[in-house]
């Protein structure tokens, strides 16, 4: 079993803003594989189900806030009885390009307070994350007001190509594991 979470904030409010790019990811992925995404109050979360090839997967989007996402993965993993080596979190990074990708197998939370949350909460680092890239605000600009911005026109063309390579590097992670999807692509910038 795999499970998939993507970080955001639950809520109208945020639907589409920068930091809501893990759930954009999770539906992206939950419409190509045909799965309903429902709220399940036990892990916290709105889930899915979904197979691909001989694998099974759990999607989910935490619905207690970025800063708290580490109690629903925490849930999330010993419902499904899912280990860390087996768990995906796709989060928005503010410091790569708009539009880049990203995926690693461990390593620290970088400043982004969900894989923070969850590495307090699951007690180690080691599982992989999918970082999408929203790029950094001019200097002048406040980091989190921009984080909970929307797209503007020009750049919500370079997010929708973003979400379809995130959602290929999931499914390239569930088939092949994440040091061949490393390798596929975190070589690859936007501008290649």
């Amino acid at each position: 079993m795999k499970l998939i979470v993507g970080l955001g904030n639950p809520g109208l409010i945020y639907a589409g803003c920068r930091h809501n790019i893990g759930f954009s990811v999770v539906k992206s992925l939950a419409r190509s594989l045909k799965v309903t995404l429902k709220r399940d109050r036990s892990v916290f979360s709105a889930t899915g189900k979904a197979k691909w090839g001989e694998h099974n997967i759990i999607l989910a989007m935490p619905q207690t806030f970025m800063n708290l996402s580490g109690v629903a993965v925490n849930a999330l993993l010993k419902r499904f009885k899912v280990s860390p080596e087996n768990l995906l979190v796709i989060c928005d990074d503010l410091d790569l390009e708009l539009g880049r990708i990203k995926i690693r197998p461990f390593g620290s939370s970088g400043g982004q307070r969900g894989l923070q949350s969850i590495i307090e909460h699951i007690g180690r680092g080691e599982f992989s994350r999918l970082r999408v890239g929203i790029g950094r605000p001019r200097k002048s600009a406040d980091a989190a007001r921009y984080v909970l911005a929307g797209f503007s026109k020009k750049e919500k063309e370079i997010v929708e190509e973003a979400k379809e390579n995130s959602a290929s590097c999931c499914l390239t992670w569930v088939e092949k594991g994440v040091v061949e999807t490393m390798n596929m692509f975190n070589t690859r910038s936007r501008n290649e």
